[in-house]
C-alpha cells in the first residue's frame, strides 16, 4: 500500500466535521479506531504485532530478542481539534519506508520495529508522552493511576474500558535494552524549513521548556458601584503581565505564551477576586530561558503591588534541554548527505517528542518535514504532498543506513 492510500485511509478517523480538526483523545473510540488501522497495517505486511503493557503498538520485522533493532514511528493520537500530521505522518511514513526498502531489495541485518507510542499529546489526562514515559520509568506507576480526565475517570478506568489490562503498567527495562536507535520522523512545527527552503532537517535538541501558575489575588466587588480607585483588580495586572511575557521572550528569541486562564467569580458584572493564569515559555537554552521567566516574574510583581494585588507563582512543571544522540544525528547527516552537495540542516525544536523522552535511555534522533504555513495543533496544519513522499524517501535511507547492508 502506497502512501497515499495509507494517508487517505487514516484521514477521516477522528476528523470533526464542525472543526475540521481531529479528536483522538486517548482510549477513546477514534484512538481504538487508529489503533485497528496500526494493527491492520502491520498484519498486512506480515509484521509480528504486538501491544506491550503500556498500551503503546508495535510492529517487528526480524526478531526484536535478538536486540541492537532499529525503531521508527511516532503517535495517533491528537489534541483537540489537532492537525493531521504531526504524529500520524511519523507513523504511516514508517510502514511506507519500509515498504519502500523492500522495493529496492534492501537486506536487514538488524531488527526494524515501527512503534505507535499511547497518549502522546496528553489530552485527555494533561501529562503528555504518557506511554513512552512509562516504557522509560519517567512516569511511576503510582503516579499513572493518579491520572484523570475531566470527568474524573482515571487512566486505569480509561485503559479497561477500551480492553486492556491496567495490571501490567509500569517500566519496560528488557524492551529499551533490545533497541540500538529510535529515529522518529515528525512534521516541523515550525517554518524553519520553509525559510531555508529545505525540504527535511535533522532535530538537534529539544529546548528546555516549563509551566509556570502566576495566582492574582485581589478583592472581589461590584463592576458598577465600584470606583476605579477603589478596586483592587487582579485582571489588570495580569493583562500587563501578558504583555510583558511577549516582551522579555522578544528580547532573549525565545517564547512565552499565557495560554490558559481561570478567574473567580467570574462573573459579568464583578471585579474578579482571583485571575490565575498559565505561562508557558521555551528557549534554546537554560540561561535564556532563566532569564525570559525571572524578567516577567519581576514584571508580574511590580505591576500587582502597583494595584494593591498579592501574587504567588507557582513552576508546576520543568524539563530540562534534550540533545539528541551526537553519533546517531550526524550518522543521520552522513547517510542523507551522500551522493550529493547538499547539507541537511540541523535545527532545534521547542516542541515535546516520545523521542525526547526516550533519549535518556536509548540512542534517539528526529527527522522533520517542511510545513510551510509553520501552524501545529491546528487544522491549519501542513505538509505538502511532494515533501511527504520527500521525507518518506530519506526515512528509508536512514533505516537502509542503519539497519541493512
Amino acid at each position: 500500500m502506497s502512501f497515499h492510500s495509507m494517508w487517505a485511509e487514516l484521514l477521516p478517523v477522528g476528523r470533526s466535521s464542525a472543526s475540521g480538526g481531529y479528536r483522538r483523545a486517548a482510549w477513546t473510540g477514534a484512538d481504538a479506531d487508529c489503533r485497528t488501522w496500526f494493527q491492520e497495517q502491520a498484519e498486512a505486511r506480515g509484521l509480528t504485532y504486538e501491544t506491550d503493557r503500556n498500551g503503546n503498538q508495535w510492529a517487528w520485522l526480524g526478531d526484536p530478542a535478538a536486540g541492537n533493532a532499529v525503531v521508527t514511528g511516532s503517535h495517533l493520537d491528537s489534541v483537540p481539534d489537532g492537525g493531521a500530521f504531526d504524529g500520524p505522518l511519523g507513523v504511516v511514513s514508517a510502514f511506507a519506508a519500509l515498504d519502500e526498502l523492500r522495493g529496492r531489495g534492501a537486506r536487514f541485518t538488524r531488527p526494524l520495529g515501527i512503534v505507535n507510542f499511547g497518549d502522546e499529546e496528553g489530552a485527555r489526562f494533561g501529562l503528555a508522552c504518557v506511554g513512552s514515559r512509562l516504557t522509560s520509568g519517567a512516569l511511576t506507576v503510582e503516579q499513572a493511576h493518579r491520572l484523570t480526565d475531566g470527568d474524573g475517570i482515571t487512566l486505569p478506568q480509561a485503559m479497561e474500558a477500551a480492553g486492556y489490562d491496567p495490571g501490567t503498567l509500569g517500566p519496560d527495562p528488557e524492551r529499551l535494552a533490545r533497541i540500538g536507535a529510535f529515529v522518529e520522523l515528525h512534521v516541523e512545527q515550525g517554518r524553519a524549513l520553509d525559510l531555508s527552503g529545505d525540504r527535511i532537517g535533522i532535530a538537534s535538541a529539544i529546548w528546555p521548556h516549563g509551566r509556570w501558575r502566576f495566582d492574582f489575588r485581589g478583592e472581589a466587588n461590584h463592576a458598577g458601584t465600584t470606583r476605579l480607585a477603589d478596586r483592587h483588580d487582579p485582571m489588570l495586572p495580569y493583562a500587563e503581565t501578558v504583555l510583558a511575557a511577549r516582551r522579555e521572550a522578544e528580547l532573549a528569541g525565545a517564547v512565552a505564551t499565557f495560554g490558559k486562564i481561570g478567574v473567580e467569580p467570574n462573573g459579568v458584572n464583578a471585579v474578579p477576586s482571583l485571575v490565575r493564569g498559565w505561562l508557558d515559555s521555551r528557549a534554546a537554552d537554560q540561561a535564556s530561558l532563566d532569564t525570559v521567566v525571572t524578567g516577567i516574574e519581576k514584571a508580574a510583581r511590580e505591576y500587582a503591588a502597583a494595584r494593591g494585588v498579592d501574587l504567588d507563582v507557582v513552576r508546576e512543571s520543568f524539563t530540562p534541554v534534550v540533545e539528541f544522540d551526537h553519533a546517531l544525528r550526524d550518522e543521520l547527516g552522513r547517510i542523507l548527505g551522500t551522493g550529493t552537495d547538499l547539507k541537511v540542516p540541523v535545527l532545534g525544536t521547542g516542541a515535546g517528542h516520545d523521542a525526547g523522552i526516550l533519549s535518556d535511555r536509548i540512542p534517539t534522533a528526529m527527522l522533520f518535514v517542511r510545513n510551510p504555513t509553520g501552524v501545529s495543533h491546528s487544522p491549519a496544519e501542513y505538509a505538502a504532498e511532494d515533501d511527504c513522499v520527500a521525507g518518506v524517501n530519506a526515512l528509508a535511507d536512514v533505516l537502509e543506513g542503519l539497519a541493512c547492508t
